[in-house]
């Protein structure tokens, strides 16, 4: 099967919709999803193979996705009917002059949380498999810190951009360095809410506290 050729115009994906939103807030749904970025197009047979779910259920779930447009039909192969996703990426957004936009923007972050630290944990559990060198590239970091609500906007918008390095290499493998491998960034910048305790008590003895874990020296070698 060819693949595609890569679309450089092609943008993410941007709704504060709540019903759209709560159409993307299904955990299979969001497994398809990821396995259309990877993989650019699928057929509901190909969603089978790789989630465990019956094809009947990919089809039908492909075509809610395709309904409420986070889908789309991609040219048919023979008798195959692939989908493709519609832009690059997809980014639900929390809109105050939106009603019902928190709750369900909060759904969808939830299930993407939940299944990114499944990943993470299938990740360490299999940690002892993989060549030290790839893993004390890795890391898993938190930090605490104070900061205005401009400059947590500013970092939240830096922490998005730190893989636009690497844009195009996985439409294109012939960008792809030798010896480079499929990665994966997952991160969180948020305030705590007025009501949290702050960490380290009023002197903010940990206000620029870090943690950093790289598998290789940890328990998941």
């Amino acid at each position: 099967m060819s693949t595609p050729a890569p679309d450089p115009d092609r943008q993410p994906l941007v709704t504060s919709d709540p019903e759209r939103m709560r159409a993307l807030a299904h955990p299979l749904r969001l497994r398809i999803l990821t396995l259309l970025d990877d993989e650019r197009e699928v057929t509901a047979t190909r969603c089978a193979e790789v989630t465990g779910e019956s094809v009947a259920s990919c089809s039908f779930h492909l075509r809610m996705l395709a309904k409420y447009g986070f889908v789309e039909a991609a040219e048919r192969r023979g008798k195959e009917r692939p989908w493709r996703a519609v832009g690059q990426g997809r980014q639900t957004r929390f809109d105050p002059d939106v009603p019902g936009s928190l709750p369900a923007a909060g759904a969808v972050a939830a299930l993407m949380l939940d299944q990114e630290v499944a990943r993470v944990r299938g990740w360490l559990a299999r940690a002892a498999s993989d060549a030290p060198e790839w893993l004390l590239a890795s890391t898993l970091t938190t930090a605490s810190f104070w900061a205005t609500r401009d400059e947590l906007a500013d970092l939240a918008r830096e922490v998005e951009a730190l893989t636009d390095r690497f844009a195009g290499r996985w439409d294109d493998p012939s960008l792809r360095p030798a010896g480079s491998r499929p990665a994966r960034l997952l991160g969180v910048v948020n305030a705590d809410l007025p009501a949290d305790p702050v960490v380290g008590g009023a002197d903010g003895a940990h206000a620029a506290g870090r943690d950093d874990v790289r598998p290789a020296a940890g328990g998941a070698r």
